[in-house]
């Protein structure tokens, strides 16, 4: 029996998928549950399961290609199916001698004296045939030849479209050169492309920048870092401490945690899913933390390193990275110094942390050197005020100059 291999529903609001690699090939026997190629989503990407034990038949979608939810993509057929082709090449010659017609003789006409007459002349045009007499007396039926048709001027061929004229030229630009190569562009990829573009459009983006002094935060992870790691198994990183921070200052300034809706509403909320951005092998993805002022840090370090690990493996799914209300990135582990991030739009705000660098700072009327981290808030200035940015990025300093603050809940 043949199974169509359809496109599962992908999450919420996903009609399109974009075809991954194939893990097996035409004519491959697969196992029920065995995974047949990669799914990828504008978030994340995706294995399909082979749904039987059998063999994959035939793929009619290939990498790169985008298709929709339920679409068929394959045939796979299940282990009774397999030998069914095997009788059917020795039945088609007998078949096909069955259905060939015999030829049909032309009627023939008789004169009065009993006589055949002369094979009727068939003629595809259609004036209607007039009769005329033989030579010897007998009927016999002519065609009149089709009235020639008077020529008409031929006409220039229309000028090509521009999109037409420029097809060409698109052909050749898109042929590779020496030492390039040309592959589809993720979908994932696409998608981000899409809502960046679309936060610059449709938001008035504007970015304040602070310094923040680390010393004490680095001080409590060295002093901590060893018991936090025994109790809990995992390390005490520098994302705990900000999005303690940040949630503390959101809610101070709620309107960072709000978006606006249908052009004229606002929606303020008050609870804090603040999505994390995370590198992965496919490109940027946002996995949220729901409910993040309800956790602990040992409770968001450990769903950061499961969202990092899962990132990588392409097992994020897409409810995990949806609903966010705030984020935050940092593009310090790659080493950047100083950056202005984007709005994940529908959200008002993003808060990028950088690298830490010894700098010297006045502390006290003295030149020291510190482990310095420079702070970007970027906001809808539709919806936050300049002062309301900047009073929320202070606090976040603030917050993590006194790491004790977060602790006592101040």
């Amino acid at each position: 029996m043949s199974i169509e291999l359809k496109v599962p529903e992908a999450g919420e609001s996903i009609q399109e998928v974009q075809i991954g690699r194939w893990m097996k090939k035409e004519g491959d026997e697969v196992n029920e549950d065995e995974s047949l190629v990669e799914l990828e989503t504008d978030k994340a990407s995706m294995e399909m399961p082979a749904p039987a034990k059998g063999v994959l038949r035939e793929i009619f979608k290939r990498e790169g290609d985008l298709v929709t939810v339920g679409e068929v993509i394959g045939i796979l057929d299940d282990g009774a199916a397999a030998a069914a082709p095997a009788a059917a090449p020795a039945e088609k010659p007998a078949a096909a001698e069955v259905e060939k017609p015999a030829p049909t003789p032309a009627p023939a006409a008789t004169s009065g004296r009993g006589k055949a007459s002369r094979p009727t002349i068939i003629n595809s045009s259609s004036t209607p045939a007039k009769p005329s007499a033989s030579s010897n007396g007998e009927s016999e039926v002519k065609h009149a030849p089709a009235p020639a048709k008077a020529e008409e001027p031929k006409k220039a061929p229309p000028a090509p479209a521009k999109s037409q004229q420029l097809a060409p030229r698109a052909e050749t630009s898109l042929a590779p050169q020496a030492g390039e190569k040309i592959v589809p562009m993720p979908l994932i990829r696409r998608r981000i492309a899409e809502t960046l573009k679309s936060a610059q459009h449709n938001a008035a983006l504007l970015t304040t920048f602070n310094q923040v002094d680390m010393t004490n935060v680095m001080a409590l992870r060295k002093k901590y870092g060893q018991w936090f790691l025994d109790q809990w198994g995992v390390k005490l990183g520098f994302m705990s401490f900000f999005i303690k921070a940040t949630i503390d200052a959101l809610k101070q300034q709620p309107a960072l945690n709000a978006e606006i809706r249908d052009g004229d509403k606002i929606v303020y909320r008050d609870y804090y899913h603040v999505g994390v951005a995370i590198g992965s092998k496919k490109g940027l993805v946002v996995p949220v933390l729901r409910n993040a002022e309800r956790m602990r840090f040992a409770e968001i370090e450990l769903a950061i390193a499961d969202f990092a690990a899962r990132a990588n493996e392409n097992r994020l799914s897409a409810a995990e990275l949806s609903g966010g209300t705030f984020t935050i990135t940092n593009g310090g582990v790659y080493g950047s110094l100083m950056s202005t991030p984007i709005v994940n739009p529908p959200q008002s705000g993003v808060l990028g942390m950088h690298t830490i660098e010894e700098r010297p700072v006045a502390r006290d009327g003295q030149v020291v050197i510190r482990p310095m981290m420079y702070l970007a808030l970027t906001y809808d200035h539709c919806m936050v005020d300049g002062r309301e940015a900047v009073m929320t990025l202070k606090r976040i300093c603030d917050a993590i100059e006194e790491p004790a603050r977060m602790l006592l809940e101040a």
